[in-house]
């Protein structure tokens, strides 16, 4: 299936439940591949601070657990959330573990890695890479997973205005 945008596409909350991210048009989408014991889950301190900043003016930042990089989330669905909202607070949407490289790429994934004008058609590298997503759809900039998300604040703003 070939997607206009990401729009077209449907994820899956931690409970199961399907959507369209549709849902989401005339919102700009921070889209984070995230895992529990990583080096970098720290981060989720700083995702969080950027969805309680900027949430209502449009932002709309979405976890999704990966286990792909030497198995930092091994968990359960309920496991991550409760460690992420425990240890750091997480308020954004979390949602079902994908695979974000690979034989079972998640649809969302197979539309950003190829449509991404950074590292066009270049697999995620590690946890934490982080897609911004225009309020049409489109992505504005991918981000290597060692950008701290406070570096994110300049492209952020411009696509909210």
């Amino acid at each position: 299936m070939i997607h206009l945008n990401v729009h077209a596409i449907e994820v899956e909350k931690m409970n199961g439940e399907k959507y369209s991210l549709d849902t989401y048009k005339g919102s700009v989408l921070l889209i984070v591949n995230t895992a529990s014991k990583c080096g970098l889950t720290p981060q989720f301190e700083g995702l969080e601070e950027l969805h309680q900043e900027y949430k209502d003016k449009g932002l709309v930042v979405l976890g999704f657990p990966c286990n792909q990089f030497l198995h930092q989330d091994p968990g359960t669905n309920d496991e991550i959330l409760s460690f992420c909202q425990v240890n750091y607070g997480v308020t954004f949407k979390m949602h079902d573990k994908v695979s974000v490289k690979g034989r079972n790429q998640h649809p969302l994934y197979k539309y950003l890695v190829h449509n991404a004008k950074e590292r066009k058609g270049k697999s995620v590298k590690w946890n934490f890479e982080k897609f911004l997503i225009g309020k049409d759809g489109e992505i504005i900039k991918r981000f290597a997973p060692t950008v701290n998300p406070s570096e994110l604040k300049p492209d952020i703003e411009s696509a909210l205005q």
